[in-house]
C-alpha cells in the first residue's frame, strides 16, 4: 500500500512539474529581452560630498566656512544652485575654474552638496 502511495505521489509530482513544452510566443520573448536590455541601470550619480572633500576643503573648509585664500563662506552664501554651478565651472575672483577638470554632473553634484552647508 505504501508503495502505491509513493508511486502516486511521484507521478503527481512529475505531472505537476513536467511539461517541458515551451508554449511561449517567441515574439514576446524577444520583446522581453529588448525591454530588459533597455532597462539596464544607469551609472550612479556622482557623490557631491566626496568631490567637495577632495577638491574644495582646502579653501572652503569642511563646513564651507573656512574662507582661506578669499574663499566665500558657503554657509552664508545667497547663491542659487545654478549660480554655484556657474562659479564652479568658470571660477570667480580668486576661485579657480573647475569646468575643465570636472564633468557637468560632478559640478552639479558639488553645487547641490554645498547647498546643504547653508545655515538658515
Amino acid at each position: 500500500m505504501k508503495k502505491i502511495l509513493i508511486f502516486a505521489a511521484l507521478v503527481g509530482f512529475v505531472v505537476a512539474c513536467g511539461g517541458s513544452e515551451d508554449t511561449t510566443d517567441s515574439s514576446s520573448t524577444e520583446a522581453e529581452k529588448t525591454t530588459a536590455s533597455a532597462a539596464e541601470p544607469a551609472a550612479p550619480a556622482p557623490d557631491g560630498e566626496k568631490i567637495y572633500k577632495q577638491n574644495c576643503i582646502a579653501c572652503h573648509g569642511l563646513y564651507g566656512d573656512m574662507g582661506a585664500s578669499g574663499a566665500f563662506n558657503l554657509q552664508t552664501s545667497e547663491l542659487t544652485v545654478d549660480e554655484r554651478i556657474n562659479v564652479i565651472t568658470n571660477g570667480r575672483n580668486t576661485m579657480a575654474a573647475w569646468g575643465s577638470l570636472l564633468k557637468e554632473d560632478q559640478i552639479k553634484a558639488v553645487a547641490e552638496y554645498t547647498m546643504t552647508l547653508k545655515k538658515d
